[in-house]
């Protein structure tokens, strides 16, 4: 049985979107279902997506450019630089507009308990989702996030981490600590801390990337990543999706998460409690060697 997801991305700033959506299409296990985009420059988002599924053999994968603003604050991400490679990949360049939450939402009601909602950029869409209808949660099989920092146990691990920071007001929504909404029943992050224990150097991205079809639009990708200043790719975003289909890559624990909204200059912040009956998990710790493994297993 392959698992139905849901990839919710701002592909297009830091290369690890590029890489984990690489991964959900080479993954034998992975049925995707579907691609939307968030924040700004949602249209070349969904162009970059289409170019990878493109490559991929899929093209068909249904894209939807999502909600660009944040819910209440401005959002500081930036249109996507990637995007200037897309003129050496083939790509579609027309999608439906004003439409992701409803697809979203669709194609949740369609699989009830089947769907991994995987949301690897600001929680914005998600947070629009829960809200358009408050009973998508308990629909989900499972809700997997790469967002927040929980252990803070890597020296000069930052407080925030980007995707929370971006739309603070859509990541309390996620995270619900009110905890009026019903949730998933698997409520999973994968937070900064953890996620900066994987990474490889440019050279060594080049060597793996450039033996695999899939990869070579994403090293294109990463080569305007490169040439902006970062010589090395952190696979934040693809530890969150290899999670899916080896629970065993992080060690998780169960918690409360809250996000500082005021009363700080961290808005964004996720505070990080553990209770054994919480109802969030988050990682604690990764086996970065059993990540690439299973990463790159994928492309051979």
């Amino acid at each position: 049985m392959k698992t139905k997801v849901l990839l919710d991305t701002d592909i297009g700033n830091d290369i690890d979107d590029a890489c984990a959506l690489a991964y959900l299409l080479a993954e034998p296990r992975c049925e995707l279902l579907g691609v939307t985009t968030v924040s700004a420059g949602g249209l070349d988002r969904a162009r970059m997506c289409s170019a990878l599924c493109e490559a991929a053999g899929r093209g068909g994968v249904p894209i939807y450019p999502g909600v660009e603003p944040g819910l209440i604050v401005p959002s500081p991400q930036q249109p996507p630089p990637q995007a200037e490679a897309l003129k050496r990949w083939k790509h579609r360049s027309d999608f439906p507009q004003h439409e992701a939450i409803a697809f979203l939402q669709r194609t949740i009601r369609e699989n009830p308990g089947q769907v991994v909602l995987l949301a690897i950029g600001p929680m914005t869409n998600v947070a629009c989702l829960f809200a358009a209808d408050p009973e998508i949660p308990t629909l989900l099989k499972s809700l997997v996030l790469m967002c927040g920092v929980f252990t803070r146990r890597l020296a000069g691990s930052p407080v925030c981490e980007w995707n929370a920071l971006n739309d603070p007001h859509a990541t309390a929504m996620v995270y619900d600590p009110a905890g009026v909404r019903p949730r998933p029943a698997v409520h999973r992050s994968i937070g900064l801390d953890v996620t900066r224990q994987v990474t490889l150097a440019a050279d060594e991205v080049r060597r793996r990337f450039a033996s695999a079809q899939l990869l070579r639009p994403v090293l294109d990708f990463a080569e305007v990543w490169f040439a902006a200043g970062p010589k090395q790719i952190t696979f934040h975003d693809p530890l969150a999706a290899v999670t899916i289909f080896d629970d065993q890559v992080c060690r998780f624990e169960r918690g409360c998460v809250d996000v500082e909204l005021c009363g700080s200059h961290y808005a964004g912040a996720t505070v990080w409690k553990p209770d054994p009956a919480g109802p969030h998990e988050a990682a604690m710790a990764v086996d970065a060697e059993r990540f690439f493994s299973r990463y790159f297993g994928v492309f051979a």
